[in-house]
């Protein structure tokens, strides 16, 4: 018996040893899973809002992503939300390693207003940062450029913008490398990227917006296999959810178009996936709804806010 409790200790110690140390390994942390304008939703008078006026939800903030790398001593932000100001200092109590409020640069998809307009945080009118890096497209950057108020932040030297380029690799730290996919979705301002995150061990895919995934150049399929988390669209259930807006000037991958894309998926591979950027009445923010227990039941999980990922 002895030779055996030996045994397991030894096989205990020996994954301990293994394991990346959470302090000094790079991780991305979930900031927030809900779509652009946020729940409650303005002007909302439904059920799934009712309550929050009056007793708003702290975990229910706008879609981003924070990306740490303690060894480097870097932390990033992927989107300037409306909720920035939380989402900074969250991030900071994520990266002691830290003595800054802003971050050491954030990465912006598109120009939709949850997706860019924290950035009004950095402004003379608020923090007035100085020289934070701003990772944009070209189309963004020359929207930023010559569209106040944000040129201001530019001419102020609030922000600093660094250019991406499509499936250009941007090399942040002898740990991270993060590369911008571009995807079709609207596009009225700017063009609209996701993002590769590569770290020493491991990678994440993060779509949180695109029309439809039939409508990329790329694979989604194929993209999902070659990364070990992806956090995707999932803005609305199915097509029944909103029955005051015509859905085509809006299109999104319906929940129920991605499981059953995604069907043919192992369920290992299903595991990676982790939707997020709900709207306010997508029936997965409601734990004990049926569509929650669907989407589990076939293999899928909903992002939630903190969820850590080591990489």
């Amino acid at each position: 018996m002895k030779i055996v409790y030996l045994v397991l200790i030894c096989n205990a110690l020996l994954l301990l040893s293994v394991q990346p140390d959470p302090a000094d390994s790079p991780a991305l942390i979930v900031l927030g899973t809900i779509q652009d304008a946020g729940s409650p939703h303005a002007g909302c008078t439904k059920d799934c809002c009712a309550t929050l006026f009056s007793k708003p939800d702290p975990n229910r903030m706008v879609v981003s992503l924070g990306l740490i790398d303690p060894a480097n001593q870097l932390n990033y932000l992927f989107e300037a939300t409306p909720d920035l100001p939380r989402q900074m200092k969250l991030l900071k109590t994520y990266s002691p390693f830290s003595q800054e409020e802003t971050p050491s640069g954030i990465f912006l998809t598109h120009a939709h207003i949850g997706h860019y307009s924290g950035l009004m945080y950095l402004g003379r009118e608020s923090m007035n940062a100085k020289s934070t890096p701003v990772y944009a497209m070209p189309k963004m950057q020359e929207f930023l450029e010559k569209n106040g108020p944000w040129s201001q932040l530019i001419s102020l030297k609030n922000i600093v913008i660094q250019g991406l380029k499509n499936l250009e690799p941007q090399r942040l730290s002898s740990h991270l490398q993060v590369t911008p996919l571009q995807v079709p979705h609207r596009d009225e301002f700017s063009e609209t990227v996701g993002y590769r995150i590569e770290g020493p061990n491991k990678s994440v895919l993060f779509i949180p917006d695109i029309d439809k995934w039939e409508r990329w150049s790329l694979d989604i399929v194929e993209e999902i296999k070659k990364v070990d988390y992806a956090f995707l669209d999932a803005t609305f259930y199915d097509n029944a959810e909103l029955n005051y807006r015509n859905m085509s000037e809006i299109p999104h991958p319906f929940v129920v178009e991605s499981m059953q894309r995604f069907n043919d998926l192992s369920a290992s591979e299903k595991q990676k996936i982790y939707f997020l950027h709900l709207n306010h009445t997508n029936p997965l923010l409601n734990p004990r709804s049926p569509q929650l227990k669907e989407l589990k039941k076939n293999g899928f999980q909903v992002a939630h806010f903190r969820q850590i990922v080591h990489l």
